[in-house]
C-alpha cells in the first residue's frame, strides 16, 4: 500500500515526487514512456524557468529525474488504463498489475495537435514551436508565422508582434474563429499580415527552419514565406481519457481543480498540464507538484489514514 502514487513524470509529476519523498511519504512514479520529462525533453532551449537560463529541454529532464532518483522515489514503467476505488483504497491498474495507493495525483500532462506536414518533426525545437510565451523570444527582430485561427493562435500572434519584425498568421477559412476583441486587437497590428484560406503544407530548412510553403486552399495556388519561426496553434489534448467518469472534467477533458489541485474524487489530485487552468509552463506544472502533495498531507490526516 502506498501512500502516493504518481501518474506521469513530467515536470509535474517530479515535482511532486520531490515534494511527497521530503515529506516521508511512500512514493511510486509509474510512467508509460519509460524515460521522463514530458514535452521538455523535445524542447531544445527553456529560456524561462528561474535561475537557468538557456538549459537544453533534455538536459533539464535528466536534471529533474536525477533529483527525483536521489530522494528515493519508485519509479515503475506502464501505461494506466483505469483507477477505480474499493472503500479508502484506490488501485491503479495497468497492463502489466495493479497498485494499491491511498491517493493518487495524476499529472499525465496532455499534448499539442500536430500538422503532420513534412518538415515539422524534424525541425521541431529548431524554428517549430507549439508555445509562443514559452519560444518567442528567441525570435527577436525575426520573422515568424502562426498557423491556427483559434484564440490561442490569435494570442500567439499578438504575443509574437511585440518583438518579432513580421508575423503573418496562416489561416484555413476566411475569418477567425477567435474572440471578437482578440481579433480587434490583432488587426490593428502593423507588423501582423493575415493569409487567409490557406494551408501551411511544408516547413523547410538545413537544420534550422527557412522557410514555409502554403497552400490557398480556394486557388489551389502555392507560395514560399522566408521566415526563421513557425508556431503550430492548432489546439492541444489532455491527457485523460483513463479518468473519464472518476473526475470531473470539462469539455476538452481537462481535470477540474483550483489550485490545491483536488478533484472532485476524494484522494484524487490532478498536476501540471492536464488540470483545466490559464497557464502551463514548466514552472506552473511543478507548482502544482507542490500544491498536490500539500494537499495529499492534509486529506491523509483529515481520512485518518
Amino acid at each position: 500500500m502506498r501512500d502516493v502514487i504518481i501518474i506521469g513524470s513530467g515536470p509535474a509529476g517530479m515535482g511532486a515526487a520531490i515534494y511527497g519523498k521530503r515529506a516521508g511519504l511512500d512514493t511510486l512514479i509509474i510512467e508509460k514512456t519509460g524515460f521522463s520529462g514530458g514535452q521538455i525533453t523535445n524542447t531544445y532551449e527553456v529560456d524561462n524557468y528561474l535561475g537557468l537560463p538557456g538549459v537544453d529541454g533534455y538536459e533539464m529532464a535528466m536534471n529533474f529525474r536525477s533529483h527525483v532518483d536521489k530522494l528515493g522515489a519508485d519509479f515503475e514503467e506502464g501505461e494506466v488504463h483505469r483507477v477505480r476505488r474499493e472503500a479508502d483504497t484506490l488501485y491503479v491498474e495497468t497492463a502489466s498489475g495493479s497498485y494499491e495507493t491511498k491517493t493518487v495525483i495524476i499529472a499525465s500532462g496532455a499534448s499539442h495537435s500536430k500538422l503532420g506536414i513534412p518538415g515539422e518533426e524534424e525541425l521541431s525545437g529548431m524554428g517549430v514551436s507549439y508555445c509562443a510565451t514559452c519560444d518567442g523570444a528567441f525570435f527577436r527582430g525575426k520573422t515568424t508565422a502562426v498557423v491556427g485561427g483559434g484564440d490561442v493562435a490569435v494570442e500567439d500572434a499578438i504575443f509574437l508582434a511585440r518583438s518579432c519584425e513580421k508575423v503573418y498568421l496562416i489561416h484555413r477559412r476566411d475569418q477567425l474563429r477567435a474572440a471578437k476583441i482578440l481579433q480587434e486587437s490583432l488587426l490593428q497590428l502593423p507588423n501582423v499580415e493575415v493569409i487567409w484560406d490557406s494551408v501551411a503544407e511544408e516547413i523547410t530548412g538545413e537544420g534550422k527552419v527557412e522557410a514555409l510553403r502554403i497552400k490557398n486552399v480556394k486557388t489551389g495556388e502555392t507560395r514560399s514565406l522566408p521566415l526563421q519561426g513557425v508556431f503550430i496553434a492548432v489546439g492541444i489534448k489532455p491527457s485523460t481519457v483513463p479518468f473519464r467518469g472518476l473526475v470531473d472534467m470539462d469539455e476538452k477533458g481537462y481535470i477540474m481543480a483550483g489550485e490545491d489541485c483536488c478533484t472532485s474524487e476524494p484522494g484524487i489530485f490532478v498536476a501540471g498540464d492536464c488540470r483545466r487552468k490559464e497557464l502551463r509552463q514548466i514552472i506552473t506544472a511543478v507548482a502544482d507538484g507542490a500544491n498536490a502533495v500539500n494537499s495529499i498531507q492534509r486529506y491523509l490526516v483529515e481520512a485518518g489514514l
